[in-house]
This record gives C-alpha cells, structure tokens and sequence, in this order.
C-alpha cells in the first residue's frame, strides 16, 4: 500500500479578499500560515513518513510546502516544482473581486466559468499587463502558457505531470505529498476516484487540510480521509462553498 497526500496551499491574500488569484502570486495570511503549520503537525502526529513533495511554482503552494517541509523534516533540496500543478488560470478575471464581477456579469454566468468542467472564462487579449508571458517564472512553458484554462484544460495540461509522476515516484509502497492549488488537485481527484465531469464540479478541497488517499499497487482507492476533525473539515468546506457563489 502507498499513500498519497494532497494539500491545498493556506489561506492567501486573494482568497481572503475574494478575488479570482490563478497564476498571480499572492503571498499567505496569517491564517494560511497558522493552516500550513497545522498540515505539517498533522503528518507528523499520523506517523506519515514523506518520500516525495512536489509543488506548483506558484508562491502560496511554495510557502506552504516550505513550512510543512520544515516541521517534518524533509530535505528541501528534494522538493521538486512544476508548472503543471499551478492552479487553473483564471483569464481575464484574474486579479477581479468575485462579488463586483458577479454584479458585472451576473453570477449565472460567473457560476458557469468557475464551476462548469469546459467553459473557460475570458482570455487575456496579448497586450494585458497580467499575461503570464510577462512574469520571468513562465519563461519556460513556451506554447504551453495558458491565458484562460477550464477545468477541463487543466486536467489535459496535468496529464504529462500525472504519467511521469506515477512512473517516478508512486513505484513502492512509500508516501508522497502533493501541494497544489483547488482545480489542480480536483484534477488529480478526478484521476484517482475516478469521476465523471459532471461529479467532479461539485467536489470543494478546502485549504490548509492534507488529504489523504491509501492505494493499492494499481492506484485504486482503498482509503481516502482529512486529517481533521469531522466538524472542523465540514466548517472548512462550507466557507469554499460560500466563497463559490461569488456573493
């Protein structure tokens, strides 16, 4: 059996201030710390020994990995990075309060790009100073840059990730942290549980709570669970849900 833990960065700014973030670099609140912090203690106290992390290249996802990291002791220089795991670029809403642009576009239709599995949301025109092809980081992404991903793009461009990572790292019976960001690591829950795409909109991972998958050699479920307190994960759950509506 293996384990494969997915952790959604700590609260940031943005999330804070509810705005679309998707590849902006935001750093954690005080909060999204306090919730790395509390991931960390939680492998910790589960007696999970880590083999592998690999995040985003995206900050939030760094700092959370580089705090949990520090409290289970895991060689920083094995920490591996990849763009395929940022979160899902939000296009043109990027950077937008979610409430002001659902009185903009009404949120029937802000519902529809942020929840719906096909439909992404505006794309960047070339000369918006929030392209990504302006931020040094993406340099090397080339005709990959993404300039507006639904859910479903996302989980096409994690693909490559998927497939090298099972064949890498997922070979024995060790563990493996992921830290990643929402839509990314609905990817890789859609993968894992095997859900079709009008399951995987409703499915909410909140921040800041390891979630953790035990597998056969095959990769088939045999477990999944939060490491956290039913009532604290249902509390959890309720704000991403809220933080949904866009009101």
């Amino acid at each position: 059996m293996k384990k494969i833990i997915l952790l959604r960065h700590g609260q940031s700014q943005w999330n804070l201030e509810n705005r679309f973030t998707g590849w902006k670099n935001v750093s954690l609140t005080k909060t999204g710390i306090e919730e790395a912090t509390f991931s960390g203690h939680q492998l910790v106290k589960s007696n999970i020994k880590i083999k592998s992390v690999n995040t985003s290249i995206l900050d939030r996802a760094i700092e959370t990995t580089r705090i949990v990291t520090d409290i289970i002791n895991f060689p920083k220089e094995k920490i591996h990075y990849d763009w395929r795991l940022n979160e899902r670029h939000y296009g043109a809403l990027q950077g937008l309060n979610k409430s002001e642009t659902a009185l903009k576009y009404g949120e029937d239709q802000v519902h529809i790009w942020r929840r719906s599995y096909d439909i992404a949301p505006p794309l960047l025109l070339e000369n918006d100073d929030r392209h990504p092809k302006l931020n040094k980081k993406f340099k090397d992404i080339g005709k990959d840059l993404p300039i507006g991903e639904s859910l479903k793009n996302v989980i096409d461009r994690l693909k490559p990730f998927w497939k090298e990572y099972v064949n890498n790292f997922v070979t024995s019976g060790d563990n493996h942290l992921i830290v990643a960001h929402s839509n990314s690591l609905r990817a890789i829950v859609k993968i894992l549980d095997q859900l079709s795409s009008e399951e995987i909109v409703s499915v909410n991972i909140p921040t800041g709570v390891p979630l953790v998958y035990t597998l056969d050699k095959s990769l088939n479920v045999l477990d999944k669970k939060y490491l956290i307190d039913k009532e604290e994960l249902k509390a959890k759950q309720e704000i991403v849900v809220n933080q949904g509506k866009a009101k």
